[in-house]
């Protein structure tokens, strides 16, 4: 039976929290609807301390920042976009438009059509995150969307000019620096200068992640990817060292970002423990990541791989650093979580900034239902029907008309019975429904 060596916040204390962003959020996004631009620039204020003249960037304001960055920092942004093109491109072209011939004269099909307007959002408030610009703005413009605008919030009170650089080579059309609620909530409700989208993607706090909930249904989004999570399955396979960097390292996030070792040894539980103490005295983000470790990391000691298999399921991390002597294993049976990293020559840093899968992915279980952001979800597939023979019309209507019936629904059997009547040649009386028969005769 598992063992907690360390445990974290109760859910009723983070349910507590969630119930206070809502709040905030909920009255932030009114503020937003009601009184559009002034709103959008008070709130900037209140949070970033930054009011410009426009919060959209000019060409040459562009052009002035990416200037600023040397030839090495933009090769490497570069390089981390050339890997998330190319395997995004990889998976648009296993999505195929479809046209097949179900009976003679039948033809169903489908088609991939790119959303049509797509804002973009790029934490970067504590952290300016470059990488965020990669899976979001390049990934959208590999799916053909027409319109991506992309908001970051000012780092030091200026645009940082790494992410704007980012967001410019990946495709944006606009570009806007504002940060938390006022950027989704400006992008998704729309003001007096900026159109609203039809869809929202991007990661962000948790004050970010509830303004998408809440605006969900008004427009499409990713997915639910707030404060970022991670795992670590290890068995006696791996060291402490490894273990307490890879949980540490995405703890640095925030103050509210949960980490778990899952292992089948008391040993390297133990090790690991003594081994983040030690990194914590000497990691330049230690603040940040003692509160996220004291508040939410966890310790389980399991008795096996099929019980760290079980917890790991039921846990749904977005993260998931496999180390084990059954790597693959892994790969095979889990089913609930956002990204896998088998083994230890990999990393979660590694899909974060430049391995070319998406960093955008399900929190707080999400991952039981949906998987990251990736280049299908910029895609909407419609399906199409067409009959292209006069048999065909009347056998398809003549067993429409019968099934409307048996649901009741007479004004949608006329539908079918008039194409009976027309393509067929057989009478069929207004609201009767077609004459049961062998629909081959």
């Amino acid at each position: 039976m598992a063992e907690h060596l360390k445990t974290a916040k109760s859910q009723s204390e983070r349910d507590e929290d969630d119930a206070k962003v809502r709040a905030i959020v909920e009255s932030t996004l009114g503020e937003i609807e009601a009184r559009g631009d002034a709103a959008i620039r008070e709130l900037s204020q209140k949070f970033d301390g930054y009011t410009p003249d426009a919060f959209r960037l000019t060409q040459s304001q562009i052009d002035a920042l990416i200037a600023e960055l040397s030839d090495r920092e933009l090769a490497d942004i570069k390089f981390a976009q050339e890997q998330v093109r190319n395997f995004a491109q990889a998976q648009r072209d296993s999505m195929l438009d479809i046209e097949v011939e179900t009976l003679p004269g039948v033809i169903l099909g489908h088609k991939n059509i790119p959303v049509q307007s797509v804002g973009c959002y790029v934490p970067g408030g504590k952290f300016p995150m470059v990488a965020s610009a990669h899976m979001s703005v390049a990934t959208a413009s590999v799916a053909g969307v027409p319109r991506i605008i992309a908001c970051t919030p000012p780092f030091q009170g200026r645009p940082n000019p790494a992410v704007i650089a980012a967001m410019h080579l990946g495709g944006a059309h606009e570009i806007y620096v504002l940060g938390g609620i006022q950027a989704v909530g400006a992008m998704a409700i729309g003001t007096e200068t900026i159109e609203s989208v039809h869809m929202l993607v991007g990661p962000g706090n948790a004050f970010v992640a509830e303004a998408k909930r809440q605006l969900y249904g008004r427009v499409g989004i990713d997915l639910f990817a707030g404060p970022t999570e991670t795992m670590v399955i290890a068995d006696d396979t791996v060291d402490a060292e490894l273990c307490a960097t890879d949980l540490l390292g995405q703890a640095e996030h925030g103050y509210n970002s949960p980490a778990v070792l899952l292992t089948t040894s008391r040993k390297l539980a133990n090790a690991t423990l003594a081994e983040i103490d030690r990194l914590l005295g000497i990691l330049p983000t230690a603040d940040t990541a003692r509160a996220s470790w004291n508040d939410y990391g966890e310790v389980i000691l399991c008795d096996d791989h099929d019980e760290m298999l079980a917890i790991a399921n039921d846990i749904a991390s977005e993260h998931v650093q496999v180390m084990t002597d059954r790597d693959d294993w892994y790969l095979e049976h889990m089913h609930s979580y956002g990204a896998l990293f088998l083994g230890p020559r990999t990393n979660v840093a590694n899909g974060d900034k430049v391995i070319g899968t998406n960093h955008t992915l399900p929190t707080k279980k999400a991952g039981r239902y949906t998987g990251g952001l990736w280049v299908g979800k910029f895609l909407k597939t419609h399906s199409y029907q067409k009959i292209t023979s006069d048999e065909a019309a009347a056998e398809i209507g003549a067993y429409g008309s019968r099934l409307c019936m048996l649901e009741g629904f007479v004004g949608h059997a006329e539908q079918c019975n008039v194409r009976v009547r027309r393509y067929g040649g057989v009478n069929v009386p207004y609201g009767e429904g077609a004459p049961y028969r062998d629909a081959a005769e």
